[in-house]
């Protein structure tokens, strides 16, 4: 695994709110975002900002219901350059002591990603973020 963290994803339980907060408060710069997107992307130095409905978060990630107001509602992914690259640091990360909590999978965004989480139940999204098609 590559020492970087591609985006950091904040489950927000308002997220016009939290837009707000985020760009107009904190002055950060919103990327181009389609009117009735349920995710907002924020470019800072080196990585991304995503906000996101902390249940669609959880429900991404394969949070159960009975845990999921344990659930913390923050995510850290890392992006690789393949699906391969996707299985590769999800073994890499259960080899290490991770456990899988969401196998390696085409995703509804059109790219493919899976969850780890470390060993205080950390989760860390492992992505392809397929911009093109393979």
């Amino acid at each position: 695994m590559d020492p970087r963290i591609t985006v950091v994803t904040l489950g927000v339980s308002n997220l016009d709110d939290s837009i707000r907060f985020y760009r107009d408060g904190l002055d950060l710069p919103l990327r181009d975002r389609e009117p009735d997107s349920d995710i907002a992307f924020f470019t800072l130095e080196g990585t991304w900002l995503a906000l996101y409905p902390r249940e669609l978060l959880a429900e991404d990630a394969t949070v159960p219901d009975e845990v999921s107001g344990d659930f913390s509602g923050v995510t850290l992914a890392h992006n690789v350059s393949t699906k391969a690259a996707v299985e590769e640091v999800l073994e890499e990360a259960k080899a290490a002591g991770g456990r899988i909590v969401k196998p390696a999978q085409e995703v509804f965004w059109g790219g493919y990603s899976g969850y780890f989480a470390d060993p205080d139940g950390h989760l860390w999204e492992v992505a392809y973020p397929r911009l093109t098609a393979d």
